[in-house]
This record gives C-alpha cells, sequence and structure tokens, in this order.
C-alpha cells in the first residue's frame, strides 16, 4: 500500500508544474491600429480590422511603446 502512495506522489510532482503553465497567449497585449479610425489602441485580441503593430508582456511596456510610434502620434 505504501509503495502505492509513494507512486502516487511522485506522479503529482511531476505533472503538477504541467498544470501550473500559462496558457499561450495569456497576459499578452498588442498595439493595435485600427485601419478606419486610423487610431492605436492597447487591446488583449486583436479585432478584425485592426494591424498589430507589436506583442508585449504587459500593458505598461505596450503603452510605453505605442507612445513611440510615428503611426500612433497622428
Amino acid at each position: 500500500m505504501r509503495k502505492y502512495i509513494v507512486a502516487a506522489v511522485l506522479i503529482g510532482a511531476f505533472i503538477a508544474p504541467a498544470f501550473a503553465q500559462p496558457m499561450p497567449g495569456a497576459g499578452a497585449y498588442y498595439v493595435g491600429f485600427d485601419t478606419a479610425t486610423k487610431k492605436c489602441s492597447v487591446v488583449n485580441k486583436m479585432a478584425a480590422g485592426m494591424k498589430m503593430m507589436g506583442k508585449y508582456k504587459t500593458r505598461e511596456a505596450a503603452e510605453k511603446a505605442m507612445a513611440g510610434m510615428k503611426e500612433c502620434k497622428a
């Protein structure tokens, strides 16, 4: 019985980190240029009619990058 408990604990120890990994694309922020309005914005998901200007890990990084883009200053 004890060997089954030890085996279950070891299997759980190896499997648990796989569940802790973030989903691909989770927490990503994009600078999107809306081609209809000719304005930029920071978004979590690109919508139709938007051109991706960059992908960033944090909202602050995306806002800082957007401030330096010439297309977004107009």
